[in-house]
């Protein structure tokens, strides 16, 4: 993709930070050790080479047109949950606009049943990566066992000279409930607020960013535990309204896709990233273009039904001025 056309009188010092859950961006071949039997071409989602190859086509040009009008440039750095392993990540990285744009990634196998993980794209030109780890989410039910899910990401990396420490999210489901699921996404809210306390014994007034698919929104018990507790800010909460969010369950909006920011973000002192602004990326393009689900995220599949679209959410993103 040619961003040429863009670069008059716009600013070389905005920089775009993106959250995409890419919703199931499986290969095509059965790992034994996952329950991804459903996306193999003779499961039930019969998910082909070519299915495969659109789908990493689709997601690949969006991500590189998500703050691109403003700032003559793809996104510094992606967070994105939902992928199977690592090929696939470098599948998507060498994948229509984005392999004219030089990706590199962070990613860790986690425990999910599913064999879904979370990862971090960045651009090699912006940021480089200091040190890098999973954090186990240890949830454990009622009768004692562990309740496998995805790690958490963490990343400690320097952004245009600037160090920053950045946390990868997706959160257990709802699937039995929100009520009866509460305790584990307060829990991963928990696991993030002690981590960053461990933080703060070595450096002064980091600069956090917390991104992911909370599985909660900006008002629920979770995420509130963590802005509270570490007084950060929730530019997300602006967002949400009845006709607007970054998926659609049953007709309803909901913003489990988030970016959090530390008050650090809100410094223009010179060598500093400042935040600008924040938004969902629902462009047209994303949604569903007619019926009764007309403005939807434009999905790939609605149960076993293939539609050949995108993702079943709407990216979120941040902007950063380098001061």
């Amino acid at each position: 993709m040619n961003f040429s056309f863009l670069k008059r009188n716009k600013p070389k010092n905005v920089h775009t930070i993106v959250f995409y859950n890419l919703e199931n961006l499986f290969d095509i071949g059965d790992d034994q050790n996952t329950l991804d039997i459903d996306f193999t071409p003779k499961g039930k989602k019969k998910w082909t080479k070519r299915r495969y190859k659109k789908k990493l086509l689709k997601l690949a040009n969006t991500i590189c047109r998500i703050g691109v009008k403003s700032t003559n440039k793809p996104p510094v750095i992606v967070g994105i949950a939902e992928v199977e392993n690592q090929e696939v990540i470098k599948d998507l990285i060498s994948s229509g606009a984005l392999k004219k744009e030089d990706y590199d990634y962070v990613h860790y196998d986690s425990p999910d049943e599913r064999g879904i993980d979370t990862a971090l794209l960045y651009l090699r030109s912006n940021f480089s990566v200091l040190r890098s780890t999973p954090i186990p989410l240890l949830i454990f039910n009622p009768e004692g066992e562990r309740d496998t899910t995805r790690d958490i990401l963490y990343i400690h990396g320097v952004l245009n000279g600037e160090e920053i420490h950045v946390f990868v999210n997706h959160w257990p489901s709802r699937r039995n409930g929100d009520i009866e699921t509460d305790y584990k996404r307060i829990k991963a809210a928990e696991t993030i607020r002690d981590y960053m306390t461990e933080i703060e014994k070595n450096y002064s007034n980091p600069n956090y960013i917390i991104m992911g698919d909370f599985n909660d929104g900006p008002d629920a018990i979770s995420i509130r535990t963590l802005v509270d507790a570490k007084e950060l800010y929730n530019p997300m909460e602006k967002l949400l309204t009845p006709e607007r969010g970054s998926a659609n369950y049953r007709r309803s909006w909901s913003l489990f896709d988030q970016i959090l920011v530390s008050h650090s973000f809100f410094n223009y002192e010179k060598g500093t990233h400042s935040f600008t602004h924040a938004n969902i990326f629902d462009d047209h393009q994303l949604k569903e273009w007619d019926g009764k689900y007309a403005g939807n995220p434009f999905r790939t599949y609605v149960g076993q039904k293939y539609k050949g679209g995108y993702s079943d959410h709407f990216p979120v993103y941040i902007q950063l001025k380098f001061n």
